[in-house]
C-alpha cells in the first residue's frame, strides 16, 4: 500500500508541492503519493484529528494556518516552538508532532545563492507564518540590523518589542540597506499584479528575496532586476524545505548535493 502525505493550506491551486515531493520519494525509492488538501479555517481541527484515521504519515502546513495549527498538536519541535509556527507535521504512534522547516529551507537558499548574511541590514515584508521562520533564522546569523514592515504595526510591535517596526509607508525613510524579504503574498498567483513595494524602496537594496515562487519571477523581483538589484525567488526554499520533511518523515539526513539536483529538476519543468 502506498503511504500518503500531503499539503494542508487554504488556497493550493498554485502550489509546486506535489511535483516536488513526488520527485524526492522517486530518488528515495519510496512508494508514496502526497495530495493537496484543502481545509476552510471552520474545519481545520477536524482536518488535523483525522490525519491518524486516514491513515496519513505526514502534512505539510502553509498558508494561512502555521500558527493556527499548533494548538492541535501533541508535541512541537524546539525549533518550531521557537519560531511560533509549524509548517511539518509527522503521525508518529498516536501523536502529531510539529516542526518547522522553512527555518532550513532558508539555510539552504543563502547557501545555493551564495547570499552574505553576517552583519548584515535585513527588512522583512510581512509577519505570518513564514516571516517567523525568517525572523528567527536571521536573528540566529548574525545580522547587523534588522526590521519588520507589517500593515499592523502596533500589533506587531507588542510581538516584537526587541526588533524595529515599520509601515510600508515608513519604510521609504530607510536608507542603505543589504537584503529585503518579503514574505507577503503579494505577487503570488491570483496577486500577480501586486508588489509589497515600489521600485523606490527596492533601489536601496543589495538583494530582493521573494519566498513566493509562482510565478517565478514576481513584479517585486522584476522590479529588482530592473534596478540592477540580485535576486532569489523561494522555490529553492521550498524544495530545501521539503526535503527537510523528508528527513523527518523517514529518519534520514539528505545532503545539500540532493536539494540542488531536485531543484535543478523543478526549475526545467517550469
Amino acid at each position: 500500500m502506498k503511504q500518503l502525505y500531503g499539503l494542508i493550506g487554504e488556497k493550493l491551486n498554485y502550489s509546486l508541492s506535489p511535483q516536488i515531493h513526488s520527485l524526492i520519494f522517486s530518488k528515495l525509492n519510496i512508494d508514496a503519493y502526497y495530495h493537496l488538501f484543502e481545509v476552510e479555517r471552520e474545519d481545520m481541527e477536524d482536518a488535523i484529528c483525522g490525519l491518524k484515521a486516514l491513515n496519513i504519515r505526514g502534512v505539510n502546513v502553509t498558508i494561512p494556518y502555521k500558527v493556527e495549527v499548533m494548538k492541535y498538536l501533541h508535541q512541537v519541535s524546539k525549533e518550531a516552538e521557537k519560531i511560533g509556527a509549524v509548517n511539518t507535521i509527522l503521525i508518529k504512534g498516536d501523536k502529531k508532532i510539529g516542526y518547522n522547516t522553512d527555518y532550513y529551507g532558508l539555510e539552504r537558499l543563502v547557501r545555493h545563492y551564495n547570499m552574505p548574511i553576517k552583519n548584515k541590514r535585513v527588512v522583512v515584508l510581512g509577519t505570518g507564518g513564514a516571516a517567523k521562520a525568517v525572523l528567527q533564522f536571521l536573528l540566529d546569523n548574525n545580522i547587523a540590523d534588522i526590521t519588520i514592515v507589517s500593515r499592523y504595526v502596533e500589533a506587531a510591535g507588542l510581538k516584537y518589542q526587541d526588533i524595529r517596526v515599520l509601515s510600508y509607508e515608513g519604510i521609504k525613510t530607510l536608507k542603505n540597506q543589504d537584503i529585503i524579504i518579503n514574505c507577503t503574498p503579494l505577487g503570488m498567483d491570483p496577486l500577480i499584479e501586486e508588489s509589497p513595494v515600489g521600485k523606490k524602496v527596492i533601489s536601496n537594496y543589495q538583494w530582493a528575496v521573494d519566498l513566493n515562487y509562482n510565478p517565478s519571477q514576481t513584479l517585486f523581483l522584476e522590479y529588482a532586476r530592473g534596478l540592477g538589484v540580485k535576486t532569489a525567488n523561494g522555490l529553492f526554499m521550498l524544495v530545501g524545505q521539503a526535503v527537510r520533511a523528508h528527513e523527518i518523515w523517514h529518519d534520514k539526513d539528505i545532503p545539500q548535493e540532493f536539494v540542488e539536483n531536485i531543484y535543478e529538476e523543478i526549475e526545467s519543468f517550469n
